[in-house]
């Protein structure tokens, strides 16, 4: 079926790369263009992960039946003293009164709050409400802005004018008080800054990664038709991508992250499947050239000596039967390539599909929108690439222009796509199988030590502390952390349903606590009595466990940023054994149709964790540990410890690209044991074979993760080191060491299975 299809493709490729171009440029219109209404970056949101649990059970009830439906924005003054104004006084008092004079005028603005305009108590003492607005050291102050929302959505409308009017007045602060710091900002200026710096880490990652793929390629194949195939087949994924979450964006929130996350997984696995196929082609389309013999030539002078011409003067062969072989080869690589990247992306869809279990809405845009992107992979791979074949395959046996060049053309001709007989592979191979067993302790030993940090690993939100110094609202963001604690959301905070002196009585138990530095005097909100619990830097996790691990007897809840936390990271370790049941018992299922063996699918299980625990390491040692950030330029001091998102994401995705390079070897191996190859020669020509392509195409993705880590998003960064690390590890020291020694040392049981799971693989095994 494969092989008819890429037959088909090849020969109707005009017709299939017209529907590809309409296809493309209907996502490129929507997504990009905002043909539709808005672009995919203005539906974007980042309001972080969320889970129901104790901290949202404590904000429903202090938040009561009021109304929520607001957004606001805030004019931001440090570094001055500050009185009421006074009669015509050109101060900052001045320029905030008449800056809330003229917002209460816009339409769309619910209120105002200057608190140089909240009157003190009759005992002379300020007001409490005003509290929150000043700076903890009184020389600064918020001027406040709330703003009604339709279906919680704030309009330009409305935004605009507000944010143009703060800014005015930000400018004649800054002229008024030139030693003062002066921002304007709030949720939707935050959101709008995360997304533009999520667009602008997306181009950056792009213009770093192709142009490096591009000439990685180059050295693979040695001309630019030969590389710029898979690249196009990239670049229609990277489209195809953001038309798909631009669709899905109308169905669920979209996160900034997962716009990122979503992309240049994308982009890698087109990569990978497009050198794959492109490579392949060339294997079966030269084999096929070199056995089929050339018809003979008419004797000079013969009357049917016009029928010679259109012939290839190299090798004899008609330009029809040149063609014919071109689409053969293009069907041969559909069935034994294509279905590699068939069986690879289905793999990869089954450890994304594992995310769908976990609660939090983010994760679940990733899975959805990760299936989507492997989909449109796979269809780049074996719709796309083989049609820009069937117009450009007879080419790509001729040598490329840069293999002509003197010198050059000798060490691209070593590094090239399709691997000889004997090679470095080989022989490295051969090297391993004199002593697999040791190797492999080895090998093993190694990885553990890499993924050794893990023990020491803290797993935590990034929150707030993550914002990028790129970010237009870092300075908003930063100045009120450091100096207006009562305006910020509380890190901890107790919240009970009982009397005044209880609720007192818990929050002095809780002062007590180790890194715990103040405990509020309980504030009766909405029926409830809350306390503000101040915590040391990075602690609030931990103290939060600690209070909820000695609750008092009346209701009560645990609540704060921190707690949310809490409640996110205990949310995905209940999810967990549950992903990896299904991502485990999935790809054992798929390895033993694949391989008809129960002892291969363990292994690669095996091997795999291995691995992912020594990327995870890595992650941990760079990053918790601030190793890497002097070369990615990060202040270690705001990471307490791993995202868990982070953590989710790279363990999942690592596991779908390890795979990934584990169905690459194993079709080449099984392919050479059905061909009647024992088990140590048919690991050792099927390393040969897959080698230089699974080598070729890790260091492509490696590239790939390590350009989009150089972008500011915090949790991108760690994702592409990781990820980047896991890669690396798995194309060099797993598959070309660890691998070979494994099934080495256990080629007597290798192709073991049940005796009553012999039917099953005859019946349902994956094969031509």
């Amino acid at each position: 079926m494969l092989r008819t299809l890429g037959v088909f493709i090849a020969r109707h490729r005009f017709i299939v790369l017209i529907a590809w171009a309409a296809l493309l440029g209907v996502f490129v219109a929507t997504a990009l263009g905002g043909v539709a209404g808005e672009t995919l970056f203005q539906r974007l949101s980042s309001a972080g992960p969320t889970v129901k649990g104790e901290v949202s059970e404590a904000e429903q009830l202090l938040q009561g039946t009021g109304n929520t439906d607001t957004e606001s924005l805030s004019l931001l003054i440090y570094g001055v003293a500050l009185s009421p104004a006074q009669a015509g006084e050109p101060g900052p008092a001045t320029i905030l009164a008449e800056a809330a004079a003229d917002l209460r005028k816009i339409d769309g603005v619910t209120g105002v709050v200057n608190p140089l305009e909240i009157p003190p108590l009759p005992s002379g003492q300020p007001n409490p409400a005003a509290a929150p607005l000043f700076a903890a050291d009184g020389r600064g102050l918020l001027l406040n802005v709330a703003m009604s929302t339709s279906d919680g959505r704030l309009s330009d409308a409305v935004l605009t004018p507000v944010q143009a009017r703060l800014e005015a007045a930000a400018l004649d602060l800054r002229k008024a008080a030139p030693d003062a710091t002066v921002e304007v900002g709030g949720t939707p200026l935050l959101v709008d800054s995360l997304v533009a710096v999520a667009e602008a880490d997306l181009q950056k990652g792009e213009l770093i990664s192709l142009p490096i793929a591009l000439v990685v390629m180059l050295l693979i194949f040695g001309g630019f038709l030969a590389a710029g195939i898979p690249l196009i087949g990239a670049i229609a994924s990277i489209v195809g991508a953001l038309g798909t979450l631009y669709g899905f964006s109308f169905l669920m929130d979209i996160d900034t992250t997962v716009l990122n996350v979503i992309t240049v997984i994308g982009l890698g696995l087109s990569i990978d499947y497009g050198l794959l196929i492109v490579s392949r082609f060339r294997e079966e389309f030269r084999a096929l050239v070199l056995r089929t013999p050339a018809a003979p030539r008419p004797a000079d002078g013969a009357q049917d000596a016009p029928a010679h011409r259109g012939r290839d003067e190299h090798d004899g062969q008609s330009r029809h039967d040149r063609h014919e072989l071109m689409l053969q080869a293009v069907g041969i690589t559909i069935d034994t390539a294509g279905r590699t990247v068939l069986f690879s992306g289905l793999t990869f869809a089954i450890a994304t599909v594992g995310l769908l279990v976990f609660e939090p809405t983010i994760i679940r845009a990733i899975a959805v929108g990760a299936v989507s992107v492997v989909l449109i992979a796979i269809l780049t791979a074996l719709v796309l690439v083989p049609a820009l074949l069937g117009y450009f395959g007879e080419r790509l046996l001729q040598p490329g222009l840069l293999t002509r060049m003197p010198g050059l053309g000798g060490l691209l001709t070593r590094f090239g796509d399709v691997a000889p007989k004997e090679g470095v592979f080989s022989k490295l191979t051969r090297g391993v199988q004199r002593a697999p067993a040791l190797i492999a302790l080895v090998g093993i030993a190694a990885l553990l030590l890499l993924g050794s940090p893990v023990l020491g690993m803290n797993v935590t939100n990034s929150g707030s502390d993550a914002i990028p110094r790129s970010s237009s609202q870092y300075g908003f963001v930063t100045t009120l952390n450091n100096h207006f604690p009562l305006a910020t959301g509380a890190k901890v905070q107790l919240v009970s349903d009982t009397d005044e002196a209880s609720a007192a009585a818990w929050a002095g138990q809780v002062r007590a606590l180790p890194h715990v530095t103040d405990a509020a005097p309980p504030a009766q909100v909405n029926g409830l009595w809350v306390s503000r619990v101040s915590v040391d830097t990075h602690k609030g996790p931990a103290v939060v466990r600690e209070i909820r691990a000695d609750r008092p007897a009346f209701t009560n809840w645990v609540g704060g940023s921190d707690a949310a936390s809490v409640d996110y990271t205990d949310s995905l370790q209940r999810g967990a054994p549950w992903a990896a049941l299904i991502i485990a018992v999935a790809t054992f299922v798929l390895l033993f149709l694949m391989t008809g063996s129960v002892v291969i699918p363990v292994t690669a299980l095996v091997i795999s964790t291995v691995s992912l625990g020594a990327s995870v390491g890595v992650l941990v040692w760079g990053f918790q540990e601030g190793n890497l950030s002097g070369v990615l330029n990060f202040d270690p001091a705001t990471i307490s410890g791993v995202d868990p998102l982070v953590l989710t994401l790279v363990l999942t995705f690592g596991f779908g690209l390890a795979m990934d390079y584990e169905m690459f070897l194993l079709s080449r191996i099984k392919e050479h044991h059905d061909q009647g190859e024992g088990t140590r020669l048919a690991i050792e020509t099927g390393l040969q074979s897959s080698g230089r392509i699974i080598t070729s195409a890790g260091l492509i993705i490696v590239l790939v993760f390590a350009g989009f880590a150089t972008g500011d998003l915090m949790q991108m960064k760690q994702i592409g080191i990781a990820l980047a690390v896991a890669v690396l590890l798995d194309a060099t020291l797993v598959r070309a060491v660890l691998v070979p020694s494994v099934m080495t040392s256990l080629e007597r049981i290798l192709w073991w299975a049940p005796g009553w799971m012999h039917p099953l693989h005859a019946r349902f095994g994956l094969r031509d």
